[in-house]
């Protein structure tokens, strides 16, 4: 028997017990469909991550802190002296999650370090109101974007970090509220902008609207916020400072380092280790955001783990059902064996049988699974998920379809091979006896 009349053969003998073969069928289906599902779901979120980070921009910069020294042995309740050019983050005892704030020198010593092109310091800049001519005040945040990173605008320009003009891009949430009919006609507006600086006292700084960013939350959180162009940010910092003691002015609770953009990870690595040794801590976009990954891995290992398990119980209904055929088809067998049919072909016979229904209930189950997971990845993004812009929770990629499916057909054959190493072992006097 040539290769394809075996393959004929084991296709027409698949069906010949129509309802066990289904139900067996139907529980590899349930593993499949599970496995789809959690890949799509991991494959999904990933490439959502990935998105951000590559959307975001800015793949040359680092983040960096100077952690400060707590004074105190880890673990210890020991009060710590204060020292002034320290800030407190909420750590707890022992001046744990104390961080030191940046410096003039600080700056300096980071310019310095080897690898390093440029530093520019975090302003942060917290702003009461932003009113629309005589109009209602409403509580804003403020954000901040590197140069090289990018915004999604729904009219209008981002704010320009090279012009003198007090530029900032407003977020559609606010475009309504403050008295705007769309967001273009909010574009080239002047707002009003509130801070108050150290001794209480307001002071309102005029900008213009120079593009209106979508307020859709992502994983960096900077599109929620109105974002100002270098200049309007040095004039809202400059008048929170007002009041502020000369030896406590300009300090930073971070900096922003450039480093070559060609830079290789293990050069990036590198550059991170001469910072951790110069006394500093650094993080990029990747690494902040590597989080993410690393914990929706994990998720998806275990909800595959699950359909894993699904699939293996699956395949004790594959034995049953080839343990059943080969019972009942043992005179068949020793007919084939007497006709000249090897062991060896026999054995092929059943375990391509098992691969069949194998590939029958993987294929159901991915199509299945493709089929759901297309559809509620859509309603969620037209609903709960309608603020991550550009996810769609459940993504499908050939490679991983492909994985699914060579995986099931593989548990199939193993789970095949007992009831055909037994159809192979059938003496052909004794099966053609057997009633």
């Amino acid at each position: 028997m040539k290769a394809l009349d075996l393959i004929g053969a084991a296709v027409s003998s698949t069906f010949r017990s129509k309802t066990r073969t289904t139900l067996t069928i139907l529980a590899i289906f349930v593993g499949a469909f599970t496995l789809t599902i959690t890949n799509g779901l991991g494959t999904g979120i990933n490439r959502y991550i990935d998105d951000t980070v590559s959307g975001f921009g800015a793949s040359d910069v680092l983040t960096v802190t100077k952690k400060a020294d707590t004074g105190t042995a880890p673990g210890s309740t020991a009060p710590k002296e204060y020292d002034p050019n320290t800030t407190s983050s909420g750590g707890g005892r022992g001046g744990i999650g104390t961080v030191a704030v940046l410096t003039q020198s600080d700056l300096d010593a980071l310019a310095k370090v080897s690898g390093v092109t440029s530093v520019k310091p975090v302003r942060a800049v917290s702003v009461d109101y932003v009113q629309f001519g005589d109009g209602k005040k409403y509580a804003i945040s403020a954000g901040g974007l590197v140069a090289g990173q990018t915004v999604t605008l729904a009219a209008g320009a981002a704010p320009s970090d090279a012009s003198s003009a007090l530029q900032l891009a407003l977020p559609t949430d606010f475009v309504t509220p403050l008295g705007f009919s769309s967001a273009a006609d909010a574009v080239g507006k002047t707002v009003t902008l509130a801070v108050t600086d150290a001794t209480r006292t307001q002071h309102t700084i005029q900008a213009t609207v120079s593009g209106v960013s979508e307020s859709t939350f992502n994983l960096t959180g900077g599109a929620a916020s109105m974002l100002p162009n270098d200049a309007l940010t040095s004039a809202l910092y400059t008048a929170q400072q007002t009041g502020v003691q000369a030896g406590q002015q300009n300090r930073y609770t971070q900096a922003h380092a450039w480093f070559d953009a060609a830079s290789s990870p293990a050069q990036v690595k590198s550059l991170q280790d001469r910072l951790t040794t110069a006394g500093f801590t650094s993080t990029t976009v990747q690494q902040q955001l590597g989080t993410f990954k690393t914990v929706i891995d994990g998720i998806v290992l275990v909800l595959n783990a699950f359909a894993i398990i699904a699939l293996l119980a699956a395949s004790f209904g594959i034995i049953n059902t080839l343990y059943m055929s080969v019972q009942e088809r043992t005179r068949e067998i020793g007919l084939m064996k007497a006709m000249g049919m090897s062991s060896g072909r026999v054995f092929g016979l059943f375990s391509l049988e098992a691969t069949f229904i194998g590939f029958l209930g993987s294929a159901l189950g991915v199509l299945g699974g493709m089929l759901v997971g297309s559809v509620v990845s859509r309603i969620l993004g037209r609903t709960l998920l309608s603020d991550l812009s550009g996810l769609q929770l459940v993504a499908f990629d050939a490679g991983s379809i492909v994985s699914v499916i060579v995986l099931v057909m593989v548990i199939a054959f193993l789970a095949g091979t007992l009831p055909a190493a037994r159809a192979a072992r059938q003496d052909p006097v004794e099966s053609l006896r057997y009633e």
